[in-house]
């Protein structure tokens, strides 16, 4: 086998053989899946998150098969009906991600309540109150309150550090993303937050009493901004935990004044005290006023007599 490896003829055969396999059989495959052409659904005008897709918005195209999604459709009928996931533009392929069967809910955002947080709006009362416009939905962010009460304070709660923000409204009340650069698209008038009571309850008052600011924190990730939301709950839960605490102790001050008022009632007794506030003699001023009146009696028999 050594000997037929140094033979020059056999080594120069063999590699005649591979390459011959490569041009001939791996190379045309390679080719053929390079051209070989497929069908699939094309946008063939844009198509808004929301709507409903009609047979003049698709048409169907042969493109080449090679490096095409898995998960891109073929069929125009598997697409007319559906509804939009996401905003399409013209020349889009169209994938099943892309597609629901259902339309979606209008503020779908708020269908996630489930009791234990609230969804509050805040007004935004200056241009730079809300970041010059440039707030969206999903940031995280704090909320600084100014011109508080009659000494117009700034107060920046422990509360209100970090809250995620789930949508900005513009004034005729359409929702919209404050970053989109369009020659009509307006300001947000407020914003909606995601808070639990105690929250709720303070940015009311704030609100009444000043103005408020939003000052971002974090845009990114979902698992990123999960964790400034459970660092604000660890402060909310360490913040609201000292109120029963406080709420125990006035009940248990107020449980010993009754035992107060007991002894103390008990010395008022003990000291001859009557229950309408009047002082009740005691057994020697008893006694003193009894020798008084009789000797006060004595001599008015006296001067009766000498009459």
């Amino acid at each position: 086998m050594k000997n037929l490896l140094k033979n020059r003829i056999v080594v120069g055969l063999v590699c005649i053989i591979v390459a011959l396999a490569i041009c001939f059989g791996l190379t045309p495959m390679f080719n053929d899946a390079l051209t070989s052409t497929v069908e699939i659904v094309r946008v063939n005008a844009e198509i808004k998150e929301g709507d409903q897709i009609t047979a003049k918005m698709v048409t169907s195209v042969e493109v080449g098969g090679y490096n095409l999604p898995s998960n891109v459709v073929y069929r125009t009928e598997d697409v007319v009906g559906k509804y939009a996931n996401t905003d399409l533009y013209k020349g889009d392929y169209i994938l099943a991600s892309k597609l629901s069967d259902t339309p979606q809910l209008k503020n779908e955002y708020l269908t996630g309540l489930d009791g234990t947080n609230r969804a509050m709006s805040i007004t935004i009362k200056s241009f730079a109150a809300g970041l010059s416009g440039k707030l969206e939905r999903g940031d995280i962010v704090s909320l600084i309150a100014s011109d508080v009460g009659d000494l117009r304070e700034t107060l920046i709660p422990a509360e209100l550090q970090y809250v995620e923000i789930i949508a900005t409204t513009l004034s005729d009340g359409t929702d919209s993303d404050m970053q989109e650069e369009e020659d009509d698209a307006g300001l947000a008038s407020t914003i909606t937050v995601l808070v639990t009571p105690e929250q709720a309850r303070l940015l009311a008052e704030l609100e009444q009493e000043g103005s408020i600011h939003a000052a971002l924190v974090y845009r990114g990730n979902r698992e990123n901004a999960g964790k400034f939301l459970e660092e604000q709950a660890r402060v909310l839960e360490e913040l609201y935990a000292e109120e029963p605490e406080e709420t125990e102790g006035e009940e248990g001050s107020e449980g010993e004044n009754p035992a107060d008022g007991e002894s103390a009632e008990g010395e008022s007794n003990e000291k001859g005290t009557s229950e309408d506030g009047e002082k009740k003699p005691t057994e020697a001023e008893a006694e003193k006023a009894g020798q008084l009146e009789e000797t006060g009696s004595d001599k008015a028999d006296d001067a009766g007599n000498q009459e």
